[in-house]
């Protein structure tokens, strides 16, 4: 009894304290980071980094960042690249995942393998050939070639909206088949609402390595007086001579501000999208069942036989028959209801 107290005393113990160090080895920069952009050149130069500034209003350091570094038409900038690189990025991986889940065609496989080659590159020595199609193309200081560039690179997000197309239960298109959608209508009207999950999940993966991207920015958008980043807004103050640590620390603190006010606004829709992706979706009924509340929507005129699903059409002709009978006899609402 003693020695299970004691395991079990030990254990309690040791993941606490693995809590409380890696906690602190995390927020640490966060903090010395606060600290120093409160400080004055001449106590950056004269004190360590853990020494709290003299005073903590002292807050010529933002505004020296945020003129000098141009962050106004940096915030700018990554805002219009972020906006458009998360809409296109969603609009063509979901469209994308779609076609290659829902049909099976000849080189199906060969584009799934080849999604797959590509994500295992390394990126910085791709970067070659990336530039020098995008020189002569024009893209270099243009902030669509920069948007397009960073679309082109979203192989991760395809992957995972084929995950959750995956795990939707293939009745449901063949419901709205038999309703008379089309495979448009399917897609945006019943299955793109339910890649919520994913989306936000995507959203969130893409989204942070945008906003974050310093490589790619300074490569392709080398005019940083009017094609600045929240990224490459930052250097401004490193130089040869020596860098202002304590201006560079303002500006990381500005740059942080817009994600912060993200993930305390919208923290319950973050943490659901990144927890539904380990469950399946609620409601996945089978070929039988979504047949049948496909027909009982259907609550008028005669449905030959021919156009019953194979499920039902297999089952019995009697059975086929009843079912139509009971779709014009019920309304659409008290059927959905019953069922």
């Amino acid at each position: 009894m003693f020695i299970y107290k004691l395991k079990g005393f030990c254990l309690t113990f040791l993941k606490y304290f693995s809590l409380v160090f890696f906690s602190f080895w995390s927020l640490l920069p966060v903090v010395s980071c606060v600290i120093t952009a409160f400080k004055t050149d001449k106590e950056y130069g004269s004190t360590n980094v853990m020494q709290f500034p003299e005073s903590w209003t002292y807050f010529e350091n933002f505004k020296k960042a945020f003129i000098k570094a141009n962050m106004g038409r940096a915030f700018i900038n990554s805002t219009i690249i972020l906006i458009c690189v998360l809409v296109l990025s969603i609009f063509i991986g979901t469209q994308l995942a779609y076609i290659l889940d829902r049909f099976k065609f000849p080189g199906n496989n060969l584009i799934r393998n080849l999604f797959l080659f590509a994500s295992m590159l390394p990126g910085v020595a791709m970067q070659i050939s990336v530039y020098e199609i995008m020189y002569k193309l024009g893209f270099i200081n243009s902030l669509i070639g920069y948007i397009i560039m960073m679309c082109g690179t979203d192989v991760i997000s395809i992957y995972i909206f084929i995950q959750f197309f995956e795990n939707i239960d293939y009745s449901l298109d063949e419901s709205a088949i038999m309703d008379g959608a089309s495979y448009f209508t399917i897609f945006y009207k019943i299955l793109f609402p339910l890649l919520k999950p994913a989306i936000v999940t995507s959203c969130i993966l893409k989204g942070v390595g945008t906003y974050n991207e310093y490589y790619k920015a300074n490569l392709y958008l080398q005019d940083k007086v009017k094609l600045p980043t929240v990224a490459t807004s930052l250097y401004t103050f490193v130089g040869p001579l020596g860098s202002k640590y304590n201006l560079i620390c303002a500006g990381v603190i500005i740059s942080l501000l817009p994600a912060l006010i993200v993930f305390i606004t919208c923290q319950k829709q973050i943490y659901s999208g990144l927890t539904a992706g380990s469950v399946t979706i609620p409601f996945t009924p089978t070929a039988t069942t979504g047949a049948i509340l496909s027909f009982m929507r259907r609550a008028t005129a005669t449905i030959p036989f021919t156009t019953l699903p194979p499920t039902i059409r297999s089952e019995s002709p009697a059975a086929a028959t009843a079912l139509r009978k009971a779709a014009r006899i019920l309304s659409c609402t008290s059927a959905v209801q019953a069922l």
